[in-house]
């Protein structure tokens, strides 16, 4: 990485200086204070998306992808030396007194009435953006096409966007791209009627053909204002060699849960370590007896990168928080913070996963059923950051995750439990089931485990199981539910995968 004199990114395609604003201040705020106020704040939490932008990321089919981001919770510093893209930067610049010409994401927001008091807008707008660059959905040929024939086959005359499903459109478009964004006027239909509506990029789009070209370079960055530091190495040497020298050091990727406790309880760090460009965390590779995934890599990235060949992982994507959050949160991040309820350590904890802990002296393996030590607490030692996680092959061909929550989207989960079994012969051979929201810690359900292995996997068989699992784990009774609607969720989630599992064989 080369390295960087002062701090600064491309907005709109201008290169700007981060300095004057502190280190802990967020691309919102920076954007807003030079005048780009399409960007707002609604919720400061990452669940409205009114302050959405694009940031040119790393690409997964091309060499760069268009990538909307939550701007209230990343730093600014944390964008040193990239390219990012506001609601305002998306229109083009007429002649000289003429007025700037819509992008078509705009246009079909405007005409379809997608706006209403229009404070979430630009963030719908650049969130929709994302989505309408994003390699593989259909061409324009194709929708125009299929929206014609499912307009004339099934759809009423005056529904003006017919859906190709429930969350796709006939042009491709995947409505879970704006899964992170809320609009408060239930201006909805017609934000999805502008989102069905977009064609494809044209040959002489400039966003379309930045795609074509390699993404930003990763810089160096230390940044320091007020006695504050922010900090990016360019190896992961050097950056564990500054976590022996400042062991209380906050380390960020996404900053999806350190912006929110940036903007919500006013915390404050000496030093910040982003560690989200560096290039030992962010492969990801199949060996013979493992996956090995970079603890780094966004779970957009490894959803799209894996493209379901670990079915426990495709099912959890959909339902971890949105695809705003998921475009920034990485699995070393949320497994770092040791929530109880953080989604992915029950599918990690079922699929029988290891993490690589990394620091100045080397390296160590450890089973992630051994890993939480207690609320928020890990074996991780001051100085050890999570480099990968690993995922041991062959896969058990029977898994399902079930999130009980209040949304079906977006939502933090009341119980989240994970299964993965290998079922021969109708006997199951072994069971893995992760269970989050039921304890201190995420946990490995194992007396219900014990219960499966070995027997028929019948309704006898899950009927039994499913009275020891609802008495697994410590459940508490809170805001989200209570400990005796938490237990029998844990029972009605392995019925419920028996049913499913039988309805499968005997179709």
């Amino acid at each position: 990485m080369p390295g960087t004199t002062g701090a600064r990114m491309t907005v709109n395609g201008t290169e700007t200086p981060i300095s004057p604003c502190a280190p802990h201040t967020t691309a919102l705020d920076f954007l807003r204070e030079r005048g780009l106020t399409g960007t707002k704040e609604g919720c400061a939490e990452g669940e409205c998306g009114a302050c959405s932008v694009m940031v040119a990321r790393p690409g997964v089919h091309k060499p760069t992808d268009w990538v909307a981001v939550n701007a209230c919770l990343v730093p600014a510093a944390a964008l040193d030396g990239q390219e990012i893209i506001t609601s305002e930067g998306l229109a083009t610049a007429g002649a000289p007194g003429a007025a700037p010409s819509l992008h078509p994401v705009q246009e079909e927001m405007a005409v379809r009435g997608g706006s209403q008091c229009g404070y979430c807008t630009p963030g719908f707008i650049c969130s929709m953006a994302a989505e309408y660059y994003r390699p593989g959905r259909c061409d324009h040929a194709t929708a125009t096409a299929t929206a014609t024939a499912t307009a004339t086959a099934v759809a009423p005359a005056t529904e003006t966007a017919p859906r190709a499903d429930a969350e796709h459109g006939p042009n491709g478009f995947d409505l879970h791209a704006l899964s992170g964004n809320l609009c408060r006027c239930t201006g909805y239909r017609p934000i999805r009627d502008a989102a069905f509506a977009v064609g494809a990029p044209t040959d002489d789009d400039p966003l379309a053909r930045r795609r074509e070209l390699p993404p930003p370079a990763p810089v160096t960055t230390e940044y320091a204002l007020g006695g504050a530091v922010f900090l990016r190495k360019s190896t992961l040497a050097e950056t564990l060699r500054v976590l022996r020298e400042r062991p209380d050091a906050v380390v960020v990727a996404g900053s999806t849960d350190w912006g929110v406790e940036v903007n919500i309880r006013s915390r404050r760090a000496d030093c910040v370590i982003a560690v989200d460009r560096l290039p030992e965390l962010r492969e990801l590779r199949v060996e013979p007896g493992h996956i090995e995934i970079g603890a780094a890599l966004t779970l957009t990235e490894i959803e799209r990168r894996l493209d379901g060949d670990v079915p426990l992982l495709a099912d959890l994507f959909p339902q971890f928080a949105s695809r705003l959050i998921r475009n920034s949160a990485t699995l070393g991040g949320n497994l770092g913070t040791g929530s109880p309820i953080g989604d992915s350590a029950p599918v990690l904890l079922a699929l029988d996963a290891s993490l690589v802990l990394a620091d100045a002296d080397g390296e160590r393996v450890v089973p992630l059923a051994d890993y939480f030590t207690g609320y928020r607490q890990s074996v991780r030692r001051p100085g050890e950051l999570i480099r990968a996680v690993r995922v041991p092959l062959p896969l058990a061909p029977v898994t399902a995750f079930h999130k009980i929550a209040k949304r079906r989207f977006d939502d933090i989960s009341s119980v989240a439990v994970a299964f993965a079994l290998d079922i021969e012969d109708g006997i199951v051979r072994t069971a893995r089931i992760g269970l989050g929201g039921v304890a201190a810690t995420p946990i490995r359900s194992r007396a219900t485990e014990a219960a499966l292995e070995g027997k028929p996997w019948s309704a006898r068989t899950a009927e039994a199981a499913a009275r020891v699992l609802r008495g697994e784990g410590t459940p508490m009774s809170d805001h989200r539910a209570s400990a005796l609607y938490r237990s029998a969720m844990l029972g009605q989630s392995l019925l419920k995968l028996h049913a499913q599992t039988t309805e499968a064989v005997s179709s």
